[in-house]
């Protein structure tokens, strides 16, 4: 399982820093796509009890 939770977390981190570049270049098609994909990868972890950095409200 500790494959799986690698996975799981670097899907997340890796979203969240694509969801921040986007913020950051003020792009709100990247940042909308950028969002859903942070919020399936939360899911996907949550679902899976893998646990998640601060700031995901998980």
């Amino acid at each position: 399982m500790a494959g799986f939770e690698e996975a799981a977390q670097e899907r997340v981190r890796v979203a969240r820093a694509r969801l921040q570049a986007a913020q950051e270049a003020d792009d709100a098609v990247e940042e909308s796509q950028a969002a859903e994909e942070l919020e399936d990868a939360l899911r996907v972890a949550h679902d899976h009890g893998v646990a998640t950095d601060a700031g995901d409200g998980r």
